[in-house]
């Protein structure tokens, strides 16, 4: 029987093969002809071409950039930027969004009264780093470093002169400068009004600090344009050297000293006017008038402006404008003419201080003349010096502050048990509060942890701790820059690292779980003045009981003061350093003051006044908020 299976089995194996091949075959065939007509109809397939669909009409929306009131009093005008004059319907207050970093001093605001805090932190001579809009971005390049940040050897004063020339004459092209360090911060200005200061504070203001102050320059560029026809011209003072480009025309070149190196600038542009060409004194040099420039209403024109110090020590940039026909106050010094500056907005009276801090009387206006934005206000500046008078108007006696001794007399009493009295609190002596009642003679005697929860609140508030309080004023001098390698007529003070603070140490061991807030002010002094500054102000909040030891202390931010001069023997020392003076107020909860420390009386007296200046505002001893001391015209030296 197996055998037989065998075979049979034998047997159909042995015709499988023909019908198997077969089977191949014909499935081979099939799969080639499927596969054939795959790649024909891939590779027959045709593109298909994308069609844009038709464009859907939307309404578009007229942006409208914010404008910055300017005057509590004023409200700017409606405006859009086109090529026909500005509408003269009014527009409501517009609200702008708040933005961290600038105050709304930066922008005008009610300057007389002070009741506006500008964020100092950010305010730099140079611009800040908050855009307003109508303003000028200016970038900072140091031909002392290549593009990677590291040093350029042989870096000289006819190779910084150069590379600024070859910008200009490629039309300002960023890209000819790309050999050269290029600082990534940007700073917005709304004037070039830069006064004699150390030529290093450009660099510090750009972000780049501890860099010494030669070898580098700035390149602004913005908009010119002005709500109604004007002719005007610009007249400028660089020390060493500003270049003003409206639209493609250059039209003013001012370069101290003229000679080698910056003889070499002199090709870029022929004054038309040589009658006034350095002729009269602006800040520390000669100024220089430009070309005449015509606005049409409205129409905005590309702007550029090069500040640059190639050679180092004291920089100087001042840009002012002299509209055609208008007669002007004559400058003390020399009897030119006293300009007003450029400017696309009314300046903050904190950009004041920092500018008349640096400038001579007279020698230029920094409220009066055309504001270069494409609307007006309502009320167009008055001439004005400035400056601030030390006395003003008495303010209004503020309303009397809560103490320790407005929370005696008598009160209404409540027990936990609901029972009540009248009675004035006389003391709490290991846990037995004393209370002598408005009728009868006997004091009332009652355990603490009998009365009410706010009774014995009110009783702790009453107590508060005393302590050992001490200012901390700590500074360190900081190492010299290298100035310039090319110029040594200024004498630096070390600038100085101030770092204030406050420290307290309870006196007793007495309980107090209350919130306290301890604040100080930090006061110095101009070097050559009779102003105060407030240098800083700080607050903290803190429970005495939760403190270690009993001790608190807190450090305010580092403050830099500085002070140099020029020509020693010449001009005294100009500048701010602390002076020894503070004030430190410990207040309650319910806002009595429980304790104070102060170098001088007065300083306790004027708190008020005190808490609404802002770091580097200048006051008087009545806590009047004043412009700095101007530089003594009486020493002033013949321009350089």
């Amino acid at each position: 029987m197996m055998m037989k299976k065998r075979k049979k089995v034998s047997r159909i194996n042995k015709g499988a093969p023909s019908g198997f091949v077969l089977s191949l075959i014909i499935h081979a065939a099939a799969f080639s002809l499927a596969g054939l007509l795959v790649v024909f109809s891939v590779v027959q397939k045709e593109e298909k071409k994308f069609v844009p669909p038709k464009p859907i009409d939307r309404p578009k929306m007229k942006l409208k950039k914010p404008k910055v009131k300017v005057k509590k009093s004023a409200k700017p005008r409606s405006t859009t930027r086109i090529v026909t004059k500005v509408q003269k319907a009014s527009m409501p207050d517009i609200q702008l969004p708040e933005m961290s970093g600038i105050g709304e001093g930066l922008a005008g605001g009610d300057v007389a009264g002070f009741d506006i805090m500008p964020d100092m932190s950010d305010l730099t001579i140079f611009g800040t780093s908050q855009s307003i809009g109508n303003d000028f971005v200016g970038t900072f390049y140091d031909t002392k470093r290549l593009r990677s940040g590291t040093g350029n050897p042989g870096i000289s004063i006819e190779e910084t002169c150069e590379a600024i020339i070859k910008f200009v004459k490629n039309d300002w092209r960023p890209s000819v400068l790309n050999k050269y360090y290029r600082s990534p911060r940007k700073l917005y200005a709304t004037t070039f009004t830069f006064p004699t200061m150390p030529a290093a504070m450009a660099p510090e203001a750009f972000g780049e600090a501890d860099v010494p102050g030669y070898g580098w320059f700035a390149h602004y560029k913005g908009e010119l344009v002005y709500p109604e026809d004007i002719k005007f011209r610009f007249w400028g003072q660089g020390d060493n050297a500003m270049i003003v480009r409206v639209g493609k025309e250059i039209v003013l070149v001012v370069a101290h000293p003229e000679g080698t190196p910056w003889q070499m600038t002199l090709p870029l542009w022929n004054p038309s006017d040589h009658s006034v060409y350095r002729k009269y004194a602006l800040d520390k040099n000669f100024s220089v008038a430009g070309d005449w420039i015509e606005l049409k209403a409205g129409e905005p024109v590309n702007m550029e402006v090069i500040v640059a110090v190639p050679s180092g020590g004291l920089n100087c940039f001042i840009l002012c404008v002299e509209e055609e026909g208008k007669e002007y106050p004559e400058n003390p010094f020399d009897g030119g003419p006293c300009l007003p500056v450029f400017k696309t907005e009314e300046l903050s009276q904190d950009l004041k201080d920092e500018i008349i801090a640096r400038s001579y009387e007279g020698d230029f206006d920094l409220d009066s003349g055309p504001i270069f934005r494409d609307y007006k206000t309502s009320d167009d500046p008055e001439p004005s010096s400035g400056d601030l008078a030390d006395v003003k108007e008495e303010e209004p006696a503020p309303a009397p502050e809560p103490s320790l001794e407005s929370y005696k007399g008598p009160r209404v009493w409540s027990t936990a048990d609901g029972k009540t009295f009248e009675g004035e609190y006389v003391a709490n002596i290991a846990g037995t509060v004393t209370i002598k009642p408005v009728k009868g003679r006997r004091n009332i005697k009652v355990p603490m942890s009998s009365l009410s929860e706010e009774d014995r609140a009110f009783i702790e508030l009453s107590q508060p701790p005393r302590f050992n309080i001490d200012f901390i004023a700590k500074t360190r001098r900081l190492p010299a820059l290298e100035v310039t390698p090319y110029w040594d007529a200024v004498t630096y003070e070390p600038d100085v690292n101030n770092t204030f603070g406050v420290r307290l140490k309870q006196e007793s061991p007495a309980e107090y779980n209350y919130p306290l807030t301890v604040k100080y002010y930090a006061i110095g002094k101009e070097t050559d003045g009779d102003k105060l500054v407030m240098l800083d102000q700080h607050e903290e909040v803190f429970i005495p009981s939760e403190q270690p030891g009993r001790i608190f202390e807190v450090l305010g931010d580092t403050i830099k003061t500085r002070a140099y001069s020029i020509k020693p023997g010449d001009r005294p020392i100009r500048g701010v350093r602390y002076s020894g003076n503070y004030l430190i107020t410990v207040t309650d909860s319910r806002g009595v003051v429980v304790q104070h420390s102060e170098s001088h009386s007065f300083l306790f007296d004027i708190r008020h006044k005190l808490d609404k200046l802002g770091r580097r505002h200048y006051f008087n001893e009545k806590g009047d908020r004043v412009t700095p001391t101007r530089p003594k015209l009486s020493q002033r030296s013949v321009p350089l």
